[in-house]
C-alpha cells in the first residue's frame, strides 16, 4: 500500500514516521504475544518490547460468537509470528478491533525507537498523569471528546467552562447533562473552545482528523491515553500540542493482567509508565510532511 505524501491522516502519518525511522530493521520484527483484554489490547514483539491500545469492545457487533462478530476481530490463532508490517496494514481496515491491535503494534514500535534513540528531541518530556499537566486558567473554554468521568470531575473542580461531546447521552449522570453536547454538534462546539481534550480512542474510531480540522487557531489540543502513539513530529504537523501516552516497561506481566480483565488501576506506574510530550504550539508547515513511503501492498 502507498501512504499519501501530501497531507496524510494523523494515523497514516504516525505509521509513516515510525517505519521511516526504523528503516530495514522493521522487516525482522513480528508479533510474539497478543492479548485482547476487556479494556485494553496489548502486544509483545519478538524484540521483547510491548505496546498497548484501548479495546473498542462496543464496536463488536452484538459481542457474541457469530460470523458478524468474528469478522470484526483479529485473526485469533494466527497472530503469533505475524510480521509487524502485515499487522500494521489493519491501520487502514474498517474494523475498529483490528485497528486497535495495529495501533498497539505501532506503539510497541514506538517503544522500540525510544529504547534505541531516547525520547523525541523535538518535545519536552514529563511524567505522570497528562491531564494534570494541561494548562488551564479561569475563562478557558474546554471541549472534552467523550464522557470520561475522571476528566469531567477534574474539569468541574477547576471551575472552567466546558462541554462534553458524546455519542451516547446515557453515559452521563443527571448532574453532568448540563455539559453534554451531541457528537453531531462538533462543528459548532469545537471552534468555541481554546482547549480540546480527546482520548486516543479517536485514533481507533477514525474521528481524530475531522475533530482536529475544527480546532480554532491557537487552541491547545491534548490527545491522552494508552492508545496515543509516542512520536512527536506527526502530532505537531496536525496541530496537537500535548500527547499523554504510555510506555510498556514490563510486557509479559502487563499482558497477564490484561488477560485477567485488568484496567489502568492495575498497571499504571507498575508495569506501565505514563509520560507526556509537550509540543510546540504552532504546527509545522504542510511542506514539512515527510515524503510518501511505499509500504507493503495489501
Amino acid at each position: 500500500m502507498t501512504i499519501p505524501s501530501d497531507t496524510p491522516s494523523l494515523l497514516a502519518d504516525l505509521h509513516q514516521h515510525i517505519c521511516a525511522r526504523l528503516g530495514p530493521a522493521i522487516e525482522d520484527l513480528f508479533l510474539e504475544r497478543v492479548v485482547v483484554g476487556i479494556f485494553f489490547t496489548g502486544v509483545k514483539l519478538n524484540n521483547g518490547h510491548g505496546g498497548m491500545s484501548a479495546t473498542p469492545i462496543k464496536s463488536v457487533p452484538y459481542a457474541v460468537c457469530c460470523p458478524s462478530s468474528a469478522m470484526a476481530l483479529p485473526s485469533s490463532g494466527k497472530l503469533r509470528g505475524k510480521p509487524v508490517t502485515q499487522a500494521l496494514e489493519d491501520l487502514y481496515r474498517p474494523q475498529d478491533m483490528r485497528r486497535a491491535l495495529a495501533i498497539a503494534t505501532l506503539n510497541a514500535l514506538a517503544e522500540t525507537l525510544w529504547l534505541r534513540d531516547g525520547p523525541p528531541q523535538d518535545a519536552v518530556l514529563s511524567h505522570g498523569d497528562a491531564f494534570q499537566q494541561i494548562p488551564m486558567h479561569p475563562g478557558d473554554r474546554v471541549v472534552l471528546v467523550g464522557a470520561f468521568p475522571p476528566f469531567m470531575r477534574e474539569l468541574r473542580k477547576r471551575g472552567v467552562e466546558f462541554k462534553v461531546l458524546e455519542l451516547d447521552p446515557a453515559t452521563l449522570k443527571p448532574d453532568e447533562m448540563p455539559y453534554y453536547a451531541p457528537a453531531d454538534s462538533a462543528a459548532a462546539v469545537i471552534p468555541w473552545a481554546n482547549i480540546l481534550i480527546s482520548t486516543g480512542t479517536t485514533l481507533i474510531n477514525g474521528s481524530v482528523d475531522d475533530l482536529l480540522a475544527l480546532v480554532a487557531p491557537g487552541a491547545q489540543v491534548a490527545l491522552i491515553g494508552p492508545t496515543a502513539t509516542l512520536a512527536a513530529q506527526p502530532y505537531a504537523r496536525h496541530g496537537v500540542t500535548l500527547i499523554g501516552g504510555t510506555r510498556v516497561r514490563q510486557p509479559d506481566p502487563l499482558l497477564d493482567l490484561l488477560a485477567e480483565g485488568g484496567s489502568g488501576y492495575h498497571f499504571f506506574e507498575k508495569t506501565v509508565e505514563r509520560v507526556t510530550l509537550h509540543l510546540p504550539q504552532a504546527p509545522l508547515e504542510a511542506s514539512q510532511f515527510q515524503s510518501g513511503i511505499r509500504l507493503h501492498e495489501r
